[in-house]
């Protein structure tokens, strides 16, 4: 972003850091094969993004935070309810139900107690049970990883704050399929929405997370 703009966002009061709290989770969106095989028409450029999420996982996993991934899947009736997204964007019909494109990349390898949530619009949050797993964890902050930048990525950060948490991207963790619709997203998420940090800074925060004592009911 330029310097101006970058000028005239400080002046108005926009994009000052929210910090974190101390009971972060991770919500990986749409990293399956659709997005992260160069054969998809719908592939974001993933070779940056998979390893970093790697290293985001390793670390809310030894920190013991919750962890939720989402994919977009289309049977029969997800068609007629998401007929509308569709017409705008076709080629989401490659995620067909029960097809290899709409299942999780086996790189980040989602684990048994790491709920993969179903959804056939952009937010995670949206027609899913993200924000009762949030609750039930007395999560404070999300960490949104994932693809794309612009899209899903975006519509869940603006759906995070919405319901009262704290958001953090990891720049290098997120990818689309063209710079500049990524860069205006990560300037416009970390103006209004959330911090958009390193992966190095979003690592340090996971480990320092408190999930050793269980909140009161």
């Amino acid at each position: 972003m330029d310097d101006a703009t970058r000028k005239l966002y400080e002046e108005r009061g926009l994009g000052r850091r929210q910090g974190a709290g101390k009971r972060p989770a991770v919500v990986v969106v749409d990293l399956n094969y659709g997005f992260t095989d160069p054969e998809s028409p719908l592939y974001c450029d993933a070779e940056t993004a998979v390893p970093a999420n790697v290293r985001v996982l390793e670390a809310a996993r030894e920190a013991g935070c919750p962890i939720a991934f989402t994919t977009l899947e289309y049977d029969e009736a997800g068609q007629r309810v998401a007929k509308a997204f569709i017409d705008k964007v076709p080629t989401l019909l490659t995620l067909e139900a029960g097809s290899r494109w709409s299942k999780v990349d086996e790189r980040l390898g989602p684990r048994p107690d790491e709920p993969v949530l179903m959804k056939l619009f952009a937010s995670a949050f949206f027609g899913t049970a993200l924000s009762a797993y949030l609750a039930a964890a007395h999560v404070d902050t999300v960490v949104v990883t994932g693809a794309s930048t612009s899209g899903c990525v975006r519509a869940t950060a603006v759906d995070a704050l919405q319901h009262g948490y704290r958001v953090v991207v990891p720049r290098e963790a997120v990818t689309d399929r063209a710079e500049g619709p990524h860069e205006a997203s990560l300037f416009d998420i970390d103006q209004k929405y959330g911090d958009v940090v390193s992966v190095d800074e979003a690592v340090e925060m996971l480990r320092a997370a408190d999930y050793r004592v269980a909140v009161e009911a």
